[in-house]
């Protein structure tokens, strides 16, 4: 059965990343309310091919 409820499953990608001309991307997967958030997500999170803490935001 199909699970009922308003989370959805949502990818975060970092902002930095595409600035700094290095290969790959760093990305995410987490679940938002999206009756409670209706507004995309934006996150600090580690990337590790920079190896800092970057936001990281929702993409579709």
């Amino acid at each position: 059965m199909a699970k009922k409820g308003n989370r959805v499953q949502v990818i975060l990608e970092c902002t930095e990343h595409k600035q700094s001309g290095k290969a790959g991307t760093s990305r995410y997967i987490t679940t938002k309310n999206r009756k409670n958030t209706t507004e995309r997500l934006e996150l600090k999170k580690f990337n590790p091919i920079l190896k800092k803490v970057t936001v990281h935001k929702e993409i579709k």
